[in-house]
């Protein structure tokens, strides 16, 4: 077996959204997690303030980079690399991370790989459960994303088979919980008042569930107007919301939509994996239901543990190792944050015919 050492050392950078996380990983073995949150300051925002995350990344940045190198026990210099969420994301967000990421890169003469958030959710399971099979079928459900995956190789080959039409599982999970005076995030709330509820009690529509509707998409607006509207006709007549039952039956309406077409997509891309990612993926009912109908399926499940599946750099620096170990090729200098970058791209490669930018940094070590 070979020595850990000689697998790559990657730091990771990610600030898509508000967290602004830093990874460092050697090969499959996560040795750091540090995440700074800026949650707290969007929530009398009641959502993410584009203007206020990007000031938290910056203020963040270099003592959570810190941090993690004093938790992985290891030097700047040590590195083999370093890795970035380039998109999709929001930009000025993703221009803070890149930004740093290039200037660690340039003042330790290492390679720099500006790499996909939607791809890096999928490869994050590596650190938990190993290598991941090829193929897998990845259902990544977050704030911003509901999306079906097939990759047959992480770093060059992710194929999207469907995605949401509007509102994400997670942004249905925001907004129901504003109209309950649940505070933001929604998710985890939810999730806790659906454990006391009647997941049966009101029967809420399943978006894009007929016989004509894409077999992969997903619609989470629908869902959204029926419950408020509901909550507003028990106001209106004067009556008590039971909370609890609405947050389990609209739990319950959206987990069922997303393992029912994950499955089906494993049953007819004749895939045996299914790995679930994102922050919804941290939602105890949609792991239990997911386990139940894979199960059934004879379908392998995997999902990273809550911390894994919400915003990271460990995810980050996971795909950035794999495409060390890979010999993917490294970005250049002139890398930009694209804040629609298509999950096709799960890295942003130098230019074909350019040159190693590694080389034209000094080899005397700027970082002190």
């Amino acid at each position: 077996m070979a020595d850990s050492r000689d697998q790559p050392l990657v730091l990771g950078i990610e600030t898509s959204c508000d967290e602004t996380g830093v990874g460092i990983v050697r090969g499959t073995t996560l040795l750091a997690d540090a995440i700074a949150s800026s949650v707290d300051e969007h929530a009398r925002f009641g959502g993410v303030v584009p203007e206020v995350a990007s000031r938290a990344h910056l203020e963040a940045m270099v003592p959570t980079i810190e941090r993690a190198l004093k938790e992985a026990g290891v030097t700047a210099k040590d590195l083999d690399g370093i890795a970035v969420t380039a998109g999709p994301g929001l930009a000025g967000a993703l221009l803070v991370g890149v930004s740093a990421a290039k200037a660690y890169a340039y003042a330790l003469g290492k390679p720099l790989y500006g790499v996909n958030h939607l791809a890096s959710h999928i490869c994050v399971d590596q650190l938990e459960h190993g290598a991941l099979p090829e193929p897998t079928m990845a259902l990544l459900v977050s704030g911003g994303h509901s999306s079906l995956l097939l990759s047959t190789d992480i770093t060059s080959d992710v194929r999207p088979l469907g995605a949401t039409i509007d509102d994400a599982a997670g942004e249905a999970f925001d907004k129901i919980a504003r109209v309950l005076d649940l505070g933001f995030p929604g998710g985890p709330v939810i999730d806790r008042y659906a454990k006391e509820g009647d997941p049966k009690a009101i029967a809420f529509p399943r978006g894009l569930t007929g016989p004509r509707d894409a077999a992969y998409d997903f619609s989470f607006s629908g869902l959204k107007t029926s419950v408020a509207r509901w909550i507003e006709a028990k106001r209106a007549a004067g009556e008590d919301v039971p909370v609890r039952d609405v947050a389990a039956s609209f739990q319950e309406a959206v987990v069922d939509v997303l393992t029912r077409k994950a499955v089906r997509a494993c049953k007819d891309e004749g895939v045996d994996h299914l790995m679930i990612g994102g922050g919804v993926a941290a939602n105890t009912r949609l792991r239990a239901l997911a386990q139940e109908r894979c199960e059934a399926a004879g379908i392998r499940l995997r999902v990273p543990r809550p911390k894994l599946c919400t915003d990271n750099g460990a995810m980050v620096a996971a795909l950035g190792a794999e495409m060390v170990a890979r010999n993917r090729s490294a970005s250049d200098w002139d890398l930009s944050a694209d804040s629609s970058l298509p999950v096709t791209e799960p890295h942003v490669p130098g230019h074909a015919h350019g040159h190693d930018h590694v080389h034209e940094v000094s080899k005397e070590n700027l970082y002190s």
